[in-house]
């Protein structure tokens, strides 16, 4: 099996012009791993499987772990309404949103970047200049005092202003900015010692640049002007391969949140799509009304993310500095494991 892994995973390298670091764990065991690509193509750096990357939207699950702390530490529960837990002014909000809509894209709330209707990530900085966004209240202008945009609770929307908003809880109950509470209480306790939320103008030694392609005219550029300047609750943290794997072994011991916590975290609760569920934070699948995969995913310009577990013991990290790849090279691996 190790062999037609690596066939067909050099098989989409190819044709993708894989640009990344990825590997493949089956119960604890290294089943395939491999980096491709540099890390600065200006200076001719290869990425290695140390290297950081971007992961986008991939760290809302760190942010719902930030949440299931304050759960456990007994600061507010899942289904506190957001009114009664942050002291910020929303005048169109529906008073019946909880932490738990919040977390399952169920709340309602208007959305800053709503993906359903918009697809250039880099339209929303012409306005809002990318090098001021460095907070989650940086991000209230964008949305604050807009109309609700359906009940909540009545269906599942994808919603990056949802988990500002969380970041902003995280920011009030806990008395710190919310990158200093995921880097001490998060990354640091769970031993994810290369992981944070870097500003792209400070990024820190073997840390990939994102890459956007122009084909056409076989030119690139660096994300630097497209994404915010530093990332947040709805995405933009730096990880490596060992960190992500690290973070799903502590998840699952339980050394950031509480057994219960914890299951809630995992548990379906909003469905997205035939199959398809959304936990807090997490995707889920299920076949035959039975969970098969756990996973997060990210994409921004010069950013592609998956990271994937499955109930046969089987993890998969997949990091890349360009903005498409990781999901080909998922489907490739997924293949050969079903096999």
């Amino acid at each position: 099996m190790n062999q037609l892994l690596d066939r067909k995973v050099a098989e989409i390298v190819g044709k993708v012009e894989f640009s990344g670091a990825l590997q493949v764990r089956k119960n604890g065991m290294v089943m395939y791993e491999s980096a491709f690509g540099q890390s600065n193509r200006s200076d001719q750096l290869a990425n290695t499987l140390e290297t950081r990357f971007g992961i986008a939207s991939g760290c809302k699950v760190f942010t719902a772990v930030g949440i299931g702390i304050l759960v456990d530490e007994g600061k507010l529960t899942f289904q506190t309404r957001l009114k009664d837990c942050l002291n910020i002014d929303f005048p169109h909000f529906s008073e019946d949103v909880t932490i738990h809509h919040l977390l399952t894209h169920t709340s309602g709330i208007p959305d800053y970047f709503d993906e359903s209707v918009m697809d250039d990530f880099e339209e929303l900085w012409k306005e809002n200049p990318m090098y001021k966004m460095c907070a989650p209240k940086d991000f209230l202008p964008m949305f604050q005092n807009r109309e609700m945009m359906f009940q909540s609770g009545s269906k599942f929307q994808y919603n990056n202003a949802g988990f500002i908003v969380l970041g902003l809880v995280i920011e009030y109950l806990s008395g710190m900015s919310f990158t200093d509470f995921m880097e001490t209480k998060v990354f640091a306790k769970a031993g994810m010692h290369q992981s944070g939320y870097f500003s792209l103008d400070q990024l820190p030694m073997d840390t990939a640049i994102g890459y956007i392609d122009d084909e056409e005219a076989g030119t690139w550029k660096s994300n630097i002007y497209s994404i915010p300047i530093k990332g947040g609750a709805d995405g933009g943290a730096f990880t490596t391969v060992e960190d992500m794997m690290t973070f799903w072994k502590v998840l699952k011991d339980h050394t950031l949140l509480t057994k219960e916590t914890t299951e809630q975290l995992l548990t379906p609760h909003a469905l997205s799509d035939e199959n398809e569920y959304y936990g807090y934070g997490i995707w889920i699948d299920k076949a035959d009304d039975k969970i098969t995969k756990h996973h997060v995913m990210g994409y921004d310009p010069g950013v592609s993310f998956h990271a994937a577990v499955y109930v046969d013991g089987t993890e998969l990290v997949i990091l890349s500095n360009k903005s498409v790849g990781a999901y080909g090279i998922m489907l490739a691996i997924e293949e050969v494991l079903s096999l």
